[in-house]
């Protein structure tokens, strides 16, 4: 069964750890699935105009190079996901944080071409529209543990959302791209 559109209501403020009200602040009003699908094809076309060369490109010394960036940006939904995944199936089990700084020099990101990083992306985003479009109604506003505060699967939506809206505006302003 397929939640239906007016069934997923954004998240309470209580639904999610604060430091992640950046993220869904930033989702625009409107079926959240639908939205999660369009994104998709639009990183795809904001990433087909930057050539291979800008790929380690970064900003100011320390920082992540674009690459890093676009394997943060599927790190962080896998994560995301699964937390949602778990927390769907009514896991009550507390999952960790993690530290997405000490995740991108492990990436191996910068070896790897900036295409199949973005073609990577897609099938991730891909995975998590097929998840999330599967759950049933009640999953939505199931609640759980994840690094000591709590998630709703619909937090987690939104949350997974509103993270790359925010780092294709840092890559517009910081970047250049």
């Amino acid at each position: 069964m397929t939640a239906s559109v007016t069934a997923i209501a954004p998240p309470a403020a209580d639904e999610y750890a604060p430091y992640y009200g950046r993220y869904i602040a930033r989702v625009p009003a409107g079926d959240i699935l639908d939205q999660l699908d369009r994104q998709r094809e639009e990183v795809l076309a904001r990433f087909r105009t930057v050539p291979e060369s800008r790929g380690a490109h970064r900003y100011a010394p320390g920082k992540w190079s674009v690459r890093q960036l676009v394997c943060h940006l599927s790190d962080t939904e896998r994560i995301m996901t699964y937390r949602a995944l778990r927390i769907a199936r009514a896991d009550a089990t507390p999952m960790p944080g993690f530290d997405e700084n000490a995740y991108a020099p492990e990436s191996g990101a910068d070896a790897v071409p900036l295409a199949e990083l973005v073609a990577e992306f897609a099938a991730v985003r891909q995975a998590s529209v097929a998840l999330f479009r599967h759950l049933p109604p009640e999953a939505w506003t199931r609640r759980g543990t994840a690094s000591e505060s709590p998630f709703s699967v619909r937090a987690l939506a939104w949350i997974v959302m509103g993270h790359p809206i925010h780092h294709l505006d840092v890559l517009r302003e910081r970047y250049g791209v």
